[in-house]
């Protein structure tokens, strides 16, 4: 095959280890606002998606007053929290030699993520990462996942067709995403959804260190 190889990556649970910052905003926008917490193994299951969604389906019993105030504390918290000292919310092993291997072997990269534009700005300042990917799609600009509307735009944006476009996250709600728009789609085994939910989704492969992701796009894109 020829043409443009494009490789799609989620953020918060494939290239980030974001999942206690998550659910501490969540946690404290919820008693900021007077709701009772979700139980702590709940907020997982809707890490990827927009955080509209994440919520409606975190607190379901809340009205849409509630909501609303909601979104807006848990982003305030995130602010309040990246402002201190103490803020940790590492790279996962193996992203910036992945990264490399992938620009070497002149496959575009972007970004597909649950995440408002904001804090993607703030992940790839503090890892380096400004201007390293030709597209950035966010639910600031896209439906949320699994709607296929952002892996359709970081196509169209770089002229990638579907056979060479994979999709690299961790959730059932990546999977599906990738799916949709006709993509590949690529779990990973170390974020938010186990395997075995990730390749009842769809996953046509599943990788367990992301430097062996170069190989595995050669597999599905060459």
């Amino acid at each position: 095959m020829t043409g443009v190889r494009l490789a799609i990556f989620d953020l918060d649970g494939t290239l980030i280890d974001s999942r206690h910052n998550i659910v501490r905003a969540v946690n404290d926008a919820a008693s900021i606002v007077g709701l009772a917490p979700p139980p702590p193994d709940v907020v997982p299951r809707v890490i990827g998606l927009s955080l509209d969604e994440a919520l409606s389906r975190l607190f379901p019993a809340a009205d849409p007053k509630a909501l609303v105030e909601l979104d807006r504390v848990y982003r305030d918290c995130f602010v309040r929290y990246r402002a201190g000292g103490d803020y940790d919310e590492p790279i996962f092993a193996g992203v910036h030699e992945t990264l490399a291997a992938l620009d070497q072997a002149s496959v575009v990269l972007a970004i597909a993520t649950g995440k408002a534009r904001r804090g993607v700005d703030y992940f790839l300042d503090r890892n380096g990462l400004v201007g390293r990917f030709a597209a950035i799609e966010t639910p600031d600009t896209a439906p949320g996942k699994p709607h296929p509307g952002m892996v359709l735009q970081a196509m169209a944006a770089t002229g990638a067709v579907p056979e060479m476009t994979v999709m690299i996250g961790d959730t059932t709600f990546d999977m599906l995403m990738a799916r949709a728009a006709k993509a590949h789609a690529v779990g990973v085994s170390w974020g938010n959804h186990d395997g075995t939910e990730l390749s009842a989704a769809g996953a046509h492969c599943l990788i367990d260190r992301l430097v062996d992701l170069p190989q595995v796009m050669d597999g599905l894109t060459l």
